[in-house]
């Protein structure tokens, strides 16, 4: 028998694999936390919209949203997103993509805090890079 304090790796073929040495998210007891995700495709391997933040906010979004499905989660169990951005020029079209992402994906209309700050990324094509922490309600 599993423990509910287990901790758990949860990955997903619908995002990116890692690049680093850490796991896609992390699961343990009542928390679901996904790692920063940046633009990746998943089937190409290839960095979606090279310059475009609008582009790279939506592929990345998705990506925390496929990995948060394969933790046995949800975009509306999400208590807490945080989004890193190399330019605050960026921020009006982020969080622009954001707000609609979010609209069709919050059916509860509880929008999760976020924390949003201005750094170098690991890729210099990377514009945005977005983490998660959940509960879920499964």
């Amino acid at each position: 028998m599993t423990s509910s304090a287990e901790k758990t790796a949860v990955t997903s073929p619908d995002a990116p694999a890692p690049l680093a040495v850490y796991s896609q998210a992390v699961r343990k007891g009542g928390l679901l936390a996904v790692s920063g995700q940046g633009a990746g495709d998943p089937k190409t391997n290839t960095l979606v919209g090279e310059g475009d933040v609008r582009a790279q906010t939506r592929q990345t979004l998705e990506n925390v949203r496929a990995i948060l499905e394969a933790g046995g989660s949800s975009v509306d169990d999400v208590i807490m997103m945080r989004v890193y951005l190399t330019t605050r020029d960026d921020f009006a079209a982020m969080n622009e993509v954001y707000s609609e992402f979010l609209a069709e994906h919050v059916k509860s209309g509880v929008l999760p805090s976020r924390t949003t700050v201005f750094v170098q990324l690991p890729l210099p094509r990377m514009l945005v890079e977005i983490d998660a922490l959940a509960v879920p309600s499964a």
